[in-house]
This record gives C-alpha cells, sequence and structure tokens, in this order.
C-alpha cells in the first residue's frame, strides 16, 4: 500500500483568536492543506477552549478541510452540534465515556470521515479492533490539553505498530500526530508512517508561516 501524501494542518489553538477569520485565512495563503481545530471540555482534559459555534464560524471563513479533535468526555453526546456545525472531520478519543464502535458508525454514516485518537500513556492495542472503522488515526504525541509542550518521542513505536497493521490489513486510514510537531519531529514522525502533521506554535508563531509550512511538508 502507498505512503497517503502528506498533510499539514495548523492548529487554531495557536492563533490568534480575536482574528479568526484573519488567522485562517493567513493559513490557507501560508499552504495549509487542513484546519485543526481542538475542542476541549475541561473534563477529558483540564482546559477549555472552544465549541460548536467557533467550528461554524471557522466554517464559514473558510473553504479548508475542518479536522475537528473531540478532547471532551462524551463525544456521542455533542457529535449531532458538531455535525451541523460543518466538521469535515470529527477524532473522537478512545479513553473517552462512550461506545466508541457505534461512536465512530454515527459519524460515517452522516458523510463525515471519523478519526479516533489515543493518549500517550494509552496502549496502542485499544484502538487495534477499530482501524477498520475509521478514516484517521491520531496519535498524541504529547498530553493533550494545552499546547507549546515538547515532543514525547516514545510515541513513535505506537506509530510503527500502527503503520505495520495497517499495511498488513491493506487499510487506508492516515496516521495523524499532534504536539511537538515541527521540521525535525515531522520527519521522525514520517519515517514512523505518520502522514498528517498538527502544527500549532511551528505555524502559526513562525515569523514565516509558509515556510514553517514547508518545512514540515518536506521534512
Amino acid at each position: 500500500m502507498l505512503q497517503p501524501a502528506r498533510i499539514v494542518a495548523p492548529s487554531l489553538l495557536a492563533a490568534d483568536l480575536a482574528k479568526i477569520s484573519e488567522e485562517v485565512a493567513r493559513a490557507g495563503r501560508a499552504g495549509a492543506d487542513w484546519m485543526h481545530l481542538d475542542v476541549m471540555d475541561g473534563h477529558f482534559v483540564d482546559n477549555i477552549t472552544f465549541g460548536p459555534e467557533l467550528v461554524r464560524s471557522v466554517r464559514d471563513a473558510t473553504t479548508l478541510f475542518l479536522d475537528v479533535h473531540l478532547m471532551i468526555s462524551r463525544p456521542d453526546h455533542f457529535l449531532p452540534r458538531f455535525l451541523a456545525a460543518g466538521a469535515d472531520m470529527l477524532t473522537v478519543h478512545v479513553e473517552a465515556s462512550h461506545d466508541v464502535a457505534e461512536t465512530l458508525r454515527r459519524i460515517r454514516q452522516t458523510g463525515c470521515q471519523a478519526g479516533l485518537a489515543l493518549n500517550p500513556a494509552t496502549p496502542v492495542e485499544s484502538v487495534l479492533p477499530f482501524l477498520d472503522q475509521i478514516d484517521l488515526l491520531l496519535c498524541m504525541t504529547v498530553v493533550p490539553g494545552f499546547g507549546g509542550q515538547a515532543f514525547m518521542p516514545d510515541v513513535l513505536e505506537k506509530i510503527r505498530v500502527v503503520a505495520a497493521t495497517r499495511a498488513a490489513r491493506g487499510l487506508g486510514f492516515h496516521i495523524e500526530v499532534d504536539g511537538g510537531i515541527d521540521g525535525v519531529t515531522a520527519a521522525r514522525c514520517a519515517a514512523a508512517g505518520a502522514n498528517v502533521m498538527v502544527a500549532g506554535s511551528s505555524t502559526f508563531r513562525a515569523p514565516d508561516m509558509a515556510l514553517a509550512i514547508a518545512q514540515i511538508r518536506n521534512a
């Protein structure tokens, strides 16, 4: 199976949220493929960010693919609101309080793409039963909740396991990484099998965003 194309998804969490539409447009001009939106509820992770109305505002501001990461305790409960807001991909956590298979089924039956995420401390075995039900597997490379954290290299082995399993089963889902991603760590993740690079501080806060995105894409 061919390695999926490299995708760079700047994380809105690192943008100037007082200028959301301008920041999203800036990312598009700089060469972003997707826009990554981190939704945090203050329960599943120790931070609160934004909800479906902000997703809707971003949808109105761009034609970029919206990669919405639900770091929330009950993704099954909130699915209809985020689907209606215009998400192209909804990623839920395997650790959250829900029936994972049923949540993934509900997402995909609407035509939205479905992603599944696991935290650095979660064994990779927890996601293996669901790999034929997803469009993307997100391996968190930091402890979720806050931006600007250092990349955790121990996650690289999980990426290798997932990539090998994907190949063995003849599946085609994306493997995404999120946390501490820049030109250097993107190269390590790509070598392990990841192809979607979520990058916050290293893109939105770079002196030259277009150059930063190009470096991640070509790492």
